[in-house]
């Protein structure tokens, strides 16, 4: 991890947060007490901040510098909001695609489904705010960069991006290894949101029966399924297939 990637110190980290930089997770110690932490956690519970409760010795992989027990990460990418980058696709006339990743933790596979989303011109990746990868420096380097130019919306929830999706007029397709929908039959020629859950698990079954429409990629081996971004890659060229064979702008 590069120095500039993370900031330490109970004081530094609050003026982090009040300064409205983009931190990704915030580490403390266990057990850390005193009124600092205290003002520290409610700015964590208002601004609706990833944290995690570690052990001293993590903290100390960041640093051995004087962390008095708080290590903050911060993106490498400015979070888009989810509202205005909508808004702006439907100002401008744009057919919008957004993919949304429920529980994807692996950089490498993240980095992977950035770099195929923008080259098939997606328009944003939607990622929930606790039990999700991060964009940090290895995540930018897997995308080939991708990260610095497609938004990405860090949401509280997949199942409240979900819900705003489909007010805004989105159809959600799930990609479920379980469905019976072929998924060159979903229509993609409409505003459309794919959905993407971790390998292990899957989609949360809470946001799959949100979701309009649920496919599934034919399998035919003995291993019965694909990896998650080798998956998303096959479900955003299915999109741009129809839409070029629509004539529909496919950007």
């Amino acid at each position: 991890m590069e120095a500039n990637e993370f900031i330490f110190g109970i004081r530094a980290v609050i003026e982090a947060i009040e300064a409205g930089r983009d931190v990704d997770t915030i580490y403390i110690k266990k057990d850390l007490q005193g009124d600092l932490i205290k003002e520290l956690l409610g700015l964590i519970r208002s601004r609706h901040l990833p944290m995690r409760r570690v052990p001293l010795e993590k903290l100390n992989k960041f640093t051995r510098k004087n962390h008095q027990g708080v290590v903050a990460t911060l993106s490498a990418v400015t979070y888009s909001s989810l509202g205005h980058v909508i808004t702006q696709l439907y100002e401008d006339g744009i057919l919008p695609l957004i993919v949304v990743l429920d529980g994807i933790t692996d950089v490498r596979n993240f980095g992977a489904i950035a770099r195929t989303a923008e080259c098939c011109g997606a328009n944003a990746i939607v990622i929930p705010e606790h039990g999700s990868v991060s964009v940090q420096g290895d995540a930018v380097k897997t995308s080939a960069g991708a990260l610095l130019r497609l938004p990405v919306c860090r949401e509280h929830t997949v199942g409240a991006a979900v819900r705003f999706l489909k007010d805004n007029g989105f159809q959600v397709v799930a990609a479920s290894e379980k469905a019976d929908i072929n998924y060159t039959r979903a229509d993609y020629t409409v505003p459309t949101a794919i959905v993407m859950g971790a390998e292990d698990v899957g989609i949360q079954p809470g946001v799959l029966e949100l979701c309009d429409t649920k496919v599934s990629i034919p399998m035919f081996g003995h291993i019965g399924s694909l990896n998650v971004s080798v998956a998303a890659g096959v479900m955003l060229y299915e999109v741009v297939r129809q839409r070029l064979e629509s004539n529909l702008e496919v950007i």
